[in-house]
């Protein structure tokens, strides 16, 4: 959202006064979006929907907006219940108009419970790694929550996915002045046909995950100007309301927007961070098989809404576009496909595997899987539940074989996809490191053995730590831990060239990864069209 730069409508600059609410609102402040009005006042916020009708959504009639006001309502109060409030009606008459009056009804509003506009994380000149795990630890419940479309429901079908990313180029290519610049029009033109072949070749994928529930009525407008940070938590808010069919979407175009969001402001180490996050939660690494397509549509829907701001608001000297082909170029990075690697976290309990990780995943923009959660997902298990339940336990002969073909088929559907893949194991054995080394050689790409080490005394340390705070999903004790030191297997010879001991210099190895990467690039990265 943003100040309104220019006169608003005798109706909106009536509510401006402090005698339209029954409730204190001595100063009240308009902010304005490409589709509604939101007056600050007092205690409270109201939402009035413009009446316009832009095809993928339609207030053109009073009737239809109040209907809309109703749906937000509904759609709202799953995220932030303690902030949508009612649907009151705006009476008198267009210069003097009263919220809940005496009178004919003028327009219908949203009325909210104010918190302070500045609180919105797009405004935020820094994001914490905290308030990003605390996002996707909310996303992911809440789509764990959220109602399945049914299957009879033409949402989520690969054509009603296809629908709004072809909706999007005509609507774009209206707005912008593309036949006076044929550098932007060939943009565009790259993007939709790259969108239009990708989605012909995911259509089975939209299918089987409409099939499997994975299409949900979700948010449907997830990104950080509809994220504030109150009293310590994420408040989600401003869930779409006027189209079901850009709300009844797959989980993982939900999540794919945040993670564009993010990509956009420059902030790529917690956009894989919020990604990896939400995925330990889900375990849907099923569905990243179309992550880049649905980033590439999301960079494209927030290029359309720039460009209807920029349409809204354009002075003497014409629109100005920046902000919409800042989205362009970023589609068309995303568009472009990339080099991948393997790396394998080698290490015993408490050598510092999942925190190297951790900061490897976010400068390499990779997919990381924990064996601890994934053994545990096998189960039934949450990522922090104990396993003393489960009969015959989840550390056994046949539970490690059972973890390892899962990380192993993972690794391979991830990779085959073009994701950096780290899996995070202790890899201390050489037959678990050797099935995944011919992957990477099969796949032909390269691979690397990521080595921490501690002494052992300070092994000891960081393994009873970790075990008094029950705030991890491993559960290696002591005795744990003194077994796997006794049970490491040196590196082969072959082994040996892959190893980067994370220890020495933690920079030097992401130089070297980098390195490979850049080398295997070598005639595979081609722009798109």
């Amino acid at each position: 959202m943003r100040p309104a730069p220019q006169s608003p409508p005798p109706l909106i600059a009536g509510l401006l006064r402090p005698q339209a609410y029954l409730h204190p609102a001595p100063a009240p402040r308009l902010i304005e979006t490409h589709i509604s009005w939101v007056i600050l006042a007092g205690d409270y916020a109201y939402k009035l929907k413009k009446p316009l009708d832009l095809g993928f959504l339609d207030f053109s009639t009073l009737d239809k907006r109040l209907a809309c006001c109703r749906e937000e309502i509904r759609l709202n109060r799953r995220l932030a219940a303690d902030i949508y409030l009612e649907v009151v009606a705006i009476t008198g008459d267009a210069d003097a108009p009263r919220i809940d009056g005496d009178g004919p009804v003028l327009e219908w509003a949203v009325k909210m419970r104010a918190f302070p506009a500045e609180a919105t994380l797009d405004r935020e000149v820094a994001i914490s790694a905290a308030q990003i795990d605390a996002i996707a630890d909310r996303v992911a419940a809440f789509h764990d929550a959220a109602e399945v479309t049914p299957a009879a429901d033409p949402h989520g079908s690969a054509d009603a996915v296809m629908l709004p990313v072809t909706a999007n180029f005509a609507q774009l290519r209206a707005l912008l002045p593309l036949a006076a610049d044929a550098e932007r029009a060939g943009q565009v033109d790259r993007l939709h046909a790259w969108s239009l072949t990708e989605g012909g070749r995911l259509r089975a994928h939209f299918a089987a995950r409409k099939a499997g529930g994975c299409v949900r009525e979700c948010h449907g407008d997830l990104h950080l100007g509809n994220i504030a940070w109150v009293d310590g938590h994420p408040l989600i808010f401003d869930a779409i309301e006027f189209n079901p069919g850009l709300r009844h979407i797959d989980v993982v175009n939900e999540i794919a927007f945040l993670v564009m969001d993010l990509l956009h402001r420059g902030r790529e180490a917690l956009a894989w961070r919020c990604l990896n996050r939400y995925l330990e939660h889900t375990g849907d690494y099923a569905g990243l098989a179309a992550l880049p397509y649905y980033l590439v549509y999301r960079a494209m829907v927030r290029a359309k809404v720039a460009a209807i701001l920029a349409s809204q608001h354009a002075g003497e000297g014409g629109a100005d576009f920046a902000e919409c082909f800042a989205y362009l170029d970023l589609a068309e990075r995303l568009a472009t496909p990339h080099s991948t690697v393997l790396v394998l976290m080698h290490g015993v309990s408490g050598s510092g595997k999942t925190w190297h990780s951790q900061r490897l995943l976010e400068e390499l923009g990779a997919i990381r899987l924990r064996s601890d959660v994934e053994r545990k997902r096998l189960y039934g298990l949450s990522t922090l539940a104990r396993s003393d339940s489960v009969p015959g336990g989840i550390y056994g002969a046949e539970a490690g074989a059972r973890t390892l073909a899962r990380l192993l088929e993972l690794s391979g559907a991830l990779l085959r996809a073009g994701f950096p893949v780290i899996v995070d194991a202790t890899f201390i054995r050489r037959d678990w490191r050797q099935p995944f080394a011919g992957l990477a050689v099969e796949l032909k790409l390269p691979w690397f053995l990521a080595a921490a080490d501690a002494p052992p005394e300070v092994l000891r340390q960081r393994v009873a730590r970790r075990a008094a705070a029950g705030a991890d999903a491993s559960e290696a004790g002591l005795d744990v831990l003194e077994s796997q030191l006794a049970a490491r297997e040196p590196f082969t010879a072959d082994e040996a060239p892959h190893v980067l001991a994370l220890e020495a210099d933690a920079n030097a190895t992401l130089a070297r990864i980098r390195a490979a990467l850049g080398q295997a690039s070598q005639g595979l990265d081609t722009p798109i069209g």
